[in-house]
């Protein structure tokens, strides 16, 4: 059938030769080349169409031989092995690991990269440091941008921000402004976008994850950790890696797209049992300082064969100063009286609520007190702190240096920091390699290795 030209009708047979489809789409796309219908085919004889697919099929070959000597496997769309996916592409994956540490987390991100080179020369895979060079800039009205000055194409990217690091300022109006976590996730973005869509994989390695404790609403509220969880699976983002987010069951915002929960409860006890405390059930006990808690504590005082008590806290439902001030304190466990107290939680804020849960504890008899907890913020500063270590209310503080520590912190007696840049270097490094992290997820075997080894060492 053809329109012919004139007739006003269809036609039982084509005009001048030309295709029927011919005059409504006379030009189509062919190896990149527009060319008109009635030359893509008849214009070319059959010898040069056969050398053309000769020509074609040579370079596949030769593309392929090339990927077989640097180890790669060529990956199908459709490939029922992969799903097309080139993230599941197998052990000998080409993606070559690098590190875009922010400037929230450069000194972290040094220490990851000092244990990563350690760890691939020690595998006989040694090379220099993983770390792209970056920089941050930052207008004069506020705005800003991420410069990336070394080609990422192709590389597995893992994107280093601490969010809760409030050292980073820049100048505003004239104005020193401190970086805050909306500011620090939006660099994160920047990142991304800078990478361009070349990478071969990215992940974001946010230790402590953005808005965690806006988790759930409570009436007409915003979700921004689920909504920012949603951009960045938007923006191409593979995984986020982060530490005991304040709620796990956040990742249910992303139910496509992975996401690492890992805890520093391997570390925490590695430190106490360095520090020589007492960990026999005679002495100690595990305190949760409130419900939200509970799973953690009775983690603990499963694997070091401890007693477990819970406290829960009667906040008033009046905001005071955007708090929910504590009316009182229930506790239900053990007798606390005499025995030292191991109080874990995901992380201090302010620091009033531990205060005034250690004051609880010495009133019930509780003698040395030792609080661990994955991010230790001191929002209001540390001097009420370290009142309250002077009147022998605390023994010891344990924090990991996961987000921003102060040098005022560092340099308190009372205050214990915990090394991680170890394990996130272990953690990026079998992820890249495409290796389980189930050991890092469950660390009761090795915890119990160490206290093991401890109680073999006289004292």
């Amino acid at each position: 059938m053809a329109f012919g030209p004139g007739s006003g009708a269809l036609t039982d047979r084509p005009v001048s030769g030309k295709a029927p489809w011919a005059y409504f789409f006379p030009f189509i796309a062919t190896g990149g080349l527009y060319t008109t219908v009635g030359r893509s085919r008849n214009a070319r004889t059959k010898g040069q169409r056969h050398d053309e697919a000769t020509a074609a099929n040579a370079s596949i070959r030769k593309g392929r031989a090339g990927m077989k000597r640097i180890g790669q496997k060529p990956v199908r769309r459709g490939d029922q092995r992969t799903g097309g996916n080139p993230h599941l592409m197998g052990e000998n994956h080409p993606a070559e690991l690098r590190i875009i540490a922010l400037e929230s987390c450069r000194d972290l991100g040094a220490k990851v990269d000092r244990h990563l080179q350690r760890i691939r020369a020690a595998d006989g895979c040694g090379r220099g440091s993983f770390l792209v060079r970056a920089s941050s800039t930052r207008f004069a009205n506020g705005e800003g941008k991420i410069t990336l000055h070394e080609s990422v194409r192709g590389k597995d990217i893992y994107i280093l921000s601490d969010i809760g690091n409030y050292s980073c300022t820049y100048e505003m109006f004239g104005q020193t402004t401190r970086v805050g976590p909306d500011e620090h996730f939006q660099d994160i973005k920047r990142a991304i976008s800078a990478i361009a869509g070349n990478a071969w994989r990215i992940t974001v390695v946010m230790p402590l994850l953005y808005a965690s404790r806006q988790h759930k609403r409570k009436g007409r509220e915003s979700l921004d950790c689920a909504i920012a969880l949603q951009e960045l699976e938007r923006m191409g983002v593979s995984g986020v890696i982060t530490f005991d987010a304040h709620d796990p069951r956040v990742q249910n915002a992303i139910p496509l797209t992975g996401f690492e929960n890992l805890n520093a409860t391997y570390e925490i006890i590695e430190k106490l049992v360095h520090l020589g405390v007492g960990l026999d059930s005679s002495e100690m006990v595990v305190i949760s300082p409130d419900t939200g808690a509970m799973d953690r504590a009775v983690y603990y005082g499963d694997v070091l064969g401890l007693d477990v008590g819970l406290f829960y806290k009667q906040r008033s439902y009046e905001t005071s100063g955007g708090k929910n001030p504590i009316v009182q304190h229930h506790y239900i466990g053990p007798d606390l009286a005499g025995r030292g107290v191991l109080v874990v939680d995901d992380m201090i804020a302010s620091g009033d609520s531990v205060l005034s849960l250690a004051r609880e504890l010495k009133r019930r008899g509780a003698t040395d007190i030792y609080v661990c907890v994955t991010f230790a913020l001191f929002t209001e500063g540390v001097s009420h702190v370290q009142k309250a270590f002077e009147a022998g209310l605390i023994k010891s503080i344990l924090a990991t240096n996961l987000t921003y520590i102060p040098p005022t912190l560092r340099e308190c007696e009372w205050f214990e920091e915990v090394d991680m840049s170890g394990t996130l270097a272990s953690v990026v490094d079998r992820l890249n390699r495409a290796e389980s992290l189930s050991s890092m997820f469950d660390a009761t075997e090795r915890i119990h290795g160490l206290l093991k080894d401890r109680r073999a060492v006289p004292n």
